[in-house]
């Protein structure tokens, strides 16, 4: 009976549960202050901790333990997954099709993002009332556009592998897949299966961490909980709702309407089977960890056609930021009217340019979002110091930030998929498409 009640509760409401006893453990162990001076400067929670209690310790590994579990998977899913959609494309031109119609769509809704942030920014004034005193901020230095495109190209693929290195990764699969694709004989059918093969692994492991996901959301959720508190938005609660507002705009009004007049699909049928990658992608605060959740939602329960979600998702992890260009918007609105200075028309017009730029130059970059926003500071002549003051708050509001970026990689699956005749739309429409793979029959498997 238990078992039948478990099976029919979906991964979305059993992750949603972890989230909220989490929050609950979380305020209790506060309550009874059972916490711990930890740097969370890094989303990923370094091992350095000081006067740490065993209680936020086991939450501390456990989170530490699902978030390496996902990024062990990053690299070979990108790079299987990409080989695997560019060899089987049967023409060659496709190709070009897929990445010029993905570029743009990328670009288009991080330009929309950051308007519609700016314009909500300037009239409701979040930072006109404010005076702080910022900390000072020793940002990193943006590379160049030339050095961008430059290192596109690895002089070592093995290397970029390793450390994690994306758009090289990316390059190499491409070109990879190529050369099996233009391979006669044989030969190249061996190498399409082997990893088609090796795709098909890859996949279950990630409905094996899927299945793991509960505890590491409670797990996360909770370590965090005890660090910030909720009276972390007193100070910029202004801010905080300005950003979110525009976030939830985007994700919940700008999303879905291109899906209905570009997709034709019903866009409330996409944002239900969105929320497992959603959730995904609030608990980590990446949208390369979650892009293992995000690939198997897009092709098993939305129908999207493997051979063009492995092509648009690695490639939206990787450059796609809208909830990023959001936040760069209104933090700059923000900081202008704390500085007390003006911002012309132009100058408006510089921040859009180089905020959706900054999204595709500084892709791979670690802490992209502080080093974006640096820059977009730079062009327009404000202070890189006032980057402190958001710093408060920015760890929340990086977590529904990137539930946005993963939901814009989704959307753009969705339409460049359409437009290739790629979308399964019976799946799409199907409510019940996908959900039997996120269950595993352990019992099966050893029959088998």
């Amino acid at each position: 009976m238990n078992d039948k009640t478990t099976k029919k509760m979906s991964l979305s409401g059993k992750i949603l549960i972890g989230m909220v006893v989490g929050l609950a453990v979380g305020i209790i162990a506060r309550l009874l202050g059972l916490t711990s001076n930890m740097d969370i400067s890094n989303p990923l929670y370094p091992a350095t901790v000081y006067d740490q209690t065993v209680t936020m310790g086991l939450f501390q590994v456990l989170g530490s333990w699902f978030i390496r579990s996902l990024q062990m998977l990053v690299v070979p899913l990108v790079f299987v997954s990409l080989v695997c959609g560019t060899c089987n494309l049967a023409d060659p031109a496709k190709l070009g099709r897929l990445g010029g119609k993905t570029i743009i769509f990328y670009l288009v809704t991080t330009a929309i993002a950051i308007s519609i942030a700016l314009f909500t920014a300037v009239i409701l004034e979040p930072g006109s009332s404010a005076n702080f005193s910022a900390k000072a901020y020793e940002a990193k230095e943006a590379p160049t556009l030339v050095t961008t495109l430059i290192n596109l190209i690895p002089t070592n693929p093995l290397n970029a592998m390793v450390t994690g290195k994306m758009l090289q990764i990316i390059v190499f699969a491409l070109l990879f897949g190529i050369a099996i694709a233009l391979t006669p004989g044989k030969s190249s059918e061996r190498m399409v299966q082997f990893f088609n093969d090796l795709n098909e692994i890859i996949m279950k492991l990630v409905t094996l961490l899927m299945n793991l996901a509960p505890y590491g959301v409670f797990a996360l959720i909770a370590k965090l909980t005890t660090q910030l508190g909720l009276d972390v938005f007193e100070s910029l609660g202004k801010y905080f709702l300005v950003v979110l507002g525009v976030l939830l705009i985007h994700g919940f009004l700008v999303y879905p309407t291109l899906l209905k007049f570009l997709a034709r699909v019903n866009p409330i049928t996409f944002l239900k089977k969105m929320r497992p990658a959603q959730l995904f992608a609030f608990s980590t605060a990446s949208s390369n960890a979650t892009l293992p959740v995000t690939m198997e939602v897009v092709t098993k329960r939305l129908g999207v056609a493997p051979s063009t979600a492995s092509f648009t998702l690695p490639l939206g992890a990787t450059i796609n930021m809208d909830g990023t260009a959001i936040m760069q918007g209104v933090a700059t609105v923000f900081i202008s009217q704390i500085y007390h200075i003006d911002l012309t028309m132009g100058q408006y017009l510089t921040v859009i340019l180089a905020a959706t730029m900054a999204s595709v130059g500084t892709a791979g970059v670690p802490g992209v979002g502080l080093i974006t926003l640096a820059m977009v500071l730079g062009q327009v002549g404000l202070p890189v110091e006032g980057i402190a003051i958001i710093m408060t708050v920015d760890r929340l509001l990086d977590m529904v930030r990137t539930a946005i970026n993963v939901t814009g990689d989704s959307v753009v699956s969705c339409i460049v998929g359409r437009s290739e005749g790629e979308l399964d739309l019976s799946v799409f429409n199907d409510p019940n498409a996908g959900i039997e793979f996120e269950e595993v029959h352990l019992q099966h498997a050893k029959d088998s």
